[in-house]
């Protein structure tokens, strides 16, 4: 029976306290954390108050039996619920209860927020260095890439100098079984109207050039082939002659000098007849274009000589080793 008083003596206060200060809150917040303060500890003096007495007339009438017991419980709240009234008078500014404020809330608050800020930045680390190891991933494939893409270049570079042998080699077989083989060297016509550079292009790639006539014994070889392949008509056809650098200084392709020539020259005038100055209109003397035609082609009825302007499409002949 006395835990118990002591028990109701020490819980009762405290919840009359809450109450109490659940109904003054509006005061508190009024007078701020000062007035928080002295009603706390006001409190705490009541409630000390209480207990003391408690104590007291427990030892004083030791046995006491329940009823009495039970008068002076009575008693004691009565007091309480008429001091509950009393502050029950003062008005309130605000009827919505809140609980007071203690100097640890906002340092709880902080906690936790740097606990999740913590918990945050390890996430983003977490995805940083996944993030960091996929970039590495990425770099080392981009590297296999790369690498495997100049294995290949390489291979292509091979392939096309390899495509470029077998074409040279087979145009040279093809110009000395299809055209005029002679000594070292072998003529191969083509049908194909080019310009004199493109012709020059065509020729080297099948591994020979434009036809570069020394003397007059491939001259003449060569004129009776191109008529043979060309007749009855008589067509121009290029040859690996030109004065580009210098004009009147005529080259091969391969930039030896010229020191075979072949011109074109117009008709004599026949016997008994009076010889006239004027050029022949359809056949003058070669060459004739100045600076403005700069490459040779060949007549394939005569074999003679003409200076072309460069950009007319002729057909052509290559001259290949042997």
């Amino acid at each position: 029976m006395q835990a118990a008083w002591v028990f109701g003596a020490l819980v009762v206060p405290q919840l009359l306290g809450f109450a109490h200060g659940a109904q003054g809150t509006e005061r508190e917040w009024e007078g701020g954390w000062g007035g928080a303060l002295e009603e706390e500890q006001a409190r705490e003096a009541l409630m000390l108050k209480h207990l003391q007495e408690a104590l007291g007339l427990e030892a004083a009438r030791g046995g006491e039996n329940p009823a009495r017991t039970f008068e002076a419980k009575g008693a004691w709240a009565t007091e309480e619920d008429q001091g509950e009234e009393e502050e029950e008078a003062i008005p309130t500014a605000s009827p919505s209860p809140s609980p007071s404020p203690t100097p640890e809330d906002p340092i709880t608050y902080i906690l936790g927020r740097l606990a999740g800020l913590d918990a945050g930045l390890h996430q983003l680390h977490v995805r940083l260095h996944a993030l960091d190891t996929r970039v590495v991933q990425l770099t080392q494939g981009l590297r296999q890439l790369r690498e495997a893409a100049r294995d290949t270049r390489d291979t292509v570079e091979a392939l096309q100098e390899a495509q470029g042998r077998a074409e040279r080699l087979h145009g040279r077989l093809e110009g000395c079984l299809k055209g005029l083989r002679l000594g070292h060297k072998c003529f191969l016509l083509s049908r194909d109207f080019e310009v004199q550079a493109a012709a020059q292009a065509r020729c080297a790639a099948r591994g020979g050039s434009l036809a570069q006539p020394a003397d007059r014994q491939q001259m003449e070889a060569l004129t009776r082939y191109l008529r043979a392949a060309l007749a009855p008509y008589n067509w121009p056809v290029w040859l690996g002659v030109h004065d580009r650098r210098a004009e009147g200084l005529y080259l091969f392709e391969n930039g030896q000098r010229v020191s075979f020539f072949a011109w074109h020259r117009a008709p004599s005038p026949e016997p008994g007849s009076h010889p006239s100055s004027a050029p022949h209109p359809l056949s003058p003397n070669q060459p004739n274009g100045g600076a403005l035609e700069n490459c040779v082609a060949q007549a394939s009825d005569d074999g003679s000589w003409w200076d072309h302007d460069c950009e007319r499409r002729l057909y052509y002949v290559c001259e290949f080793p042997f």
